[in-house]
């Protein structure tokens, strides 16, 4: 069967040509135009001389250049390999070696590293800046006469070779295919009601999963999408009001600097959905931020290796709050004990959750052996703990690896979580474990608190004690400025550690 997500992108445009596709400030791109613009990049990627299934490896920030990328690779029969454009020569080495990239687009502010970290391999260079020697402006990549076409490729065929984020090791290659690209577009996009009078919020960077997710659904129901480079609270609250936006795609750091902006005055009427991923939303901001701007907040769950979603909450009648939802049509996801055994329903009942559908990756690229630890038995093991409850809602209670033993217990840091994110003087909370000679771990808090406001770990401590079992409460509390947190606003807890 042929199959490719850049047809996604030509039923589109050639539904509706002059439908704003991009807005990107004062500039707007139509559908027309990223057709064409995604034809002269195929043209001129194909010119280099590469072949269906070459890999080619694509460091920008969010931008029409990105866009112009990914559905041109696409149309190519080429395989994206997304970058974060802030990673270093190392890294970058890496991930250029691992792949067997081709070509490398960038917009790295480390142009000499990353042109050091590419040897011989043609590198293109985006922006106004001066290029480096042996480099080309991405400018040459457009060739005059687009690539009109769509490569057939195969409905399993590698589309996007997806990096994790090296939490555990060096980063690794998931395989997404274009069937799960494709699937991906149209559920998200059934989940949340899209339509092509809705604008859409991209804060979120188009190099991760999520940001791919967001461009695909966008896409596929001839809507808009408002792009920013970066997020900035203020900036995106601007752009909502701007733009008439209606759907905002975030993470809970950015939900949390969302209700620090004052918003009146503000005409955001159009604004109906917020949609929160990559990490588990603490309690107190979902509800602060419905309040606030009188929309729906919804959760849900995925991974770079189950293609961004695999779970959803669907409506504000069809939620549990705090859940992650059910699992998207055509996807199992089950909770599982350290044997495989399925565990029964219920809050008593933890377990690891595993996912099984159309939306797991194929594998990791080069690394039979980590493929083979995730993927088991048809099941993807997400190494994140969680329960089912009685209505057959998800509920994820941690990370396998972040799970604190202490005394023989086992603790839960978002239990935790909850709680200090309740407490009036904090504004942000992490919980790790550290080592204790005697009980194993014990549980530390690193809080921040809101401007202003002054509270001592001695506090902090008194007020999680009376809300805690006694083996839960930690015993320790760090005061920050900030936490460490990654492209995408995620917090950093290894870094913490």
């Amino acid at each position: 069967m042929s199959l490719n997500i850049a047809t996604v992108l030509r039923e589109a445009a050639a539904a509706q040509p002059d439908r704003t596709c991009l807005v990107l400030g004062p500039r707007t791109v139509s559908y027309a135009e990223v057709d064409t613009e995604s034809a002269r990049l195929a043209a001129g990627v194909l010119s280099l001389g590469l072949e269906r299934g070459d890999a080619v490896a694509v460091q920008l920030a969010n931008s029409a250049d990105f866009v112009f990328a990914y559905f041109g690779l696409m149309r190519a029969g080429l395989v994206m390999v997304p970058m974060n454009p802030l990673l270093r020569e190392r890294e970058v080495a890496h991930l250029l070696a691992d792949s067997g990239a081709r070509a490398l687009l960038t917009g790295s502010p480390h142009l000499d590293e990353v042109a050091a970290a590419a040897g011989d391999l043609p590198v293109f260079v985006a922006g106004s800046g001066p290029v480096p020697e042996g480099c080309r402006s991405l400018t040459e990549l457009y060739a005059d006469e687009p690539f009109r076409d769509v490569v057939p490729t195969s409905s399993e065929d590698t589309a996007v070779l997806l990096y994790t984020s090296g939490t555990t090791g060096r980063p690794k290659g998931a395989e997404l295919t274009h069937l799960q690209l494709v699937f991906n577009s149209i559920n998200s996009g059934a989940l949340f009601g899209f339509g092509p009078d809705d604008v859409s919020l991209a804060v979120v960077p188009f190099f991760h999963v999520y940001g791919l997710s967001l461009i695909g659904v966008a896409v596929r129901y001839v809507s808009t999408i408002t792009v920013m480079e970066r997020f900035d609270a203020a900036a995106a609250v601007e752009a909502m009001e701007r733009d008439g936006v209606s759907i905002m795609f975030g993470v809970p750091t950015m939900y949390h600097a969302l209700l620090q902006q004052d918003t009146s005055g503000r005409d955001l009427s159009r604004f109906r959905l917020a949609v929160s991923g990559g990490a588990a939303i603490p309690g107190e901001i979902l509800r602060e931020v419905e309040e606030r701007y009188g929309v729906l907040l919804l959760e849900g769950y995925g991974l770079s290796e189950s293609c961004a979603t695999a779970t959803f909450n669907r409506s504000f009648e069809d939620r549990r709050f705090l859940s992650i939802g059910k699992p998207i049509w055509g996807v199992e996801v089950v909770v599982v004990d350290g044997d495989g055994r399925r565990l029964p329903r219920g809050a008593e009942h933890v377990g690891e959750l595993v996912v099984r559908g159309h939306n797991v990756m194929k594998g990791y690229r080069n690394n039979p052996e980590a493929t083979a630890e995730a993927l088991r038995d048809g099941w993807l093991h997400t190494g994140d703990l969680g329960y089912e409850d009685e209505d057959g809602y998800l509920f994820v209670v941690d990370r396998l690896k972040d799970l604190v033993i202490r005394g023989g217990y086992n603790v839960y840091p978002r239990e935790i979580e909850e709680v200090l994110y309740a407490h009036p003087a904090i504004s942000e909370a992490a919980v790790i474990g550290r080592p204790d000679d005697r009980l194993g771990e014990e549980v530390v808090a690193v809080v921040v608190l809101r401007p202003g406001a002054e509270a001592t770990e001695a506090d902090v401590i008194a007020f999680c004690k009376a809300r805690l079992a006694a083996y839960k409460y930690p015993r320790e509390v760090r005061l920050v400025p900030d936490l460490p947190k990654g492209s995408t606003g995620k917090i950093l807890k290894k870094e913490l550690r």
